[in-house]
């Protein structure tokens, strides 16, 4: 009898566990437990993105998620785009509780910088006029500031779901909502430590054909942070989970076999 093993499926930036519906059925198909999370203020969670003040407050389903497991239990966590910060987050807490984290076409933190670190670089590798319809709006206390992002139609279609369904692009414009990267937040926190988010496995699935995250900065991320392990989808925009959805469930159950 094959391995069951427990995915942990963290969203990123404006999306929600909706996002995953592609692979959750796959992955179950296959026998494993799959869990798609909303993280605070995301997907069907009944918090706005206005009332959260910092990352980890963003990040307490997923805590609470990995505080609630048996004491002997693991988790692959998969964290998409933004979802890779709270991945580092996670395992900093938890390390014990996982057997590997994917970073899937994802914002990878290392254990040198500020979190906001490689945020910031992503940010301004981005010019303005490439956010297109994007709205940017800033919400928060004052002294405390930080910045919401949503995404518009226009740049859905052009640097995010370029080679997704459109089926799949009209389900993400009827589901997203207002989220933020929380640069100013991360800006003041903690490093990431050696001892937590350093000591986990850690795999990268580059998405080759991403326009938002470049192949060359997914790179530079997994070289900076230290990627025990490299996969590749061909073929996959910004959006795996949509545009090429049988290969990243491949890729999954992959990684479950080698290090679950």
């Amino acid at each position: 009898m094959k391995q069951q093993h427990h995915f942990v499926l963290v969203h990123g930036v404006c999306h929600g566990a909706w996002c995953w519906f592609h692979v959750k059925h796959r992955l179950e198909s296959a026998g494993h437990r799959v869990t798609p999370l909303n993280l605070a203020g995301a997907g069907t969670n009944t918090k706005s993105i206005y009332d959260i003040h910092s990352f980890r407050e963003y990040n307490e389903p997923l805590l609470e998620l990995m505080a609630s497991l048996e004491q002997h239990e693991k988790v692959i966590l998969v964290g998409h785009s933004l979802g890779g910060m709270s991945l580092a987050l996670a395992a900093d807490k938890f390390p014990e509780k996982i057997s590997a984290a994917v970073f899937l076409t994802a914002l990878m933190p290392d254990t040198t910088h500020q979190p906001s670190y490689v945020l910031k670089q992503f940010r301004s590798s981005i010019p303005e006029e490439d956010w297109l319809d994007t709205q940017l709006k800033t919400f928060g206390k004052p002294g405390k500031l930080l910045t919401s992002f949503f995404f518009g139609p226009e740049f859905l279609a052009a640097r995010l779901y370029q080679l997704s369904p459109k089926e799949d692009q009209e389900l993400a414009k009827i589901m997203m909502r207002p989220g933020s990267l929380f640069i100013e937040d991360l800006a003041t926190a903690d490093k990431f430590t050696d001892e937590g988010y350093g000591s986990i496995v850690r795999v990268y699935v580059v998405c080759k054909q991403d326009i938002l995250i470049p192949e060359e900065f997914q790179r530079r991320m997994m070289k900076n942070a230290g990627a025990q392990h490299v996969m590749e989808i061909d073929g996959a925009d910004h959006m795996p989970m949509f545009s090429e959805p049988q290969k990243l469930s491949d890729c999954l159950i992959e990684v479950a076999a080698k290090y679950a």
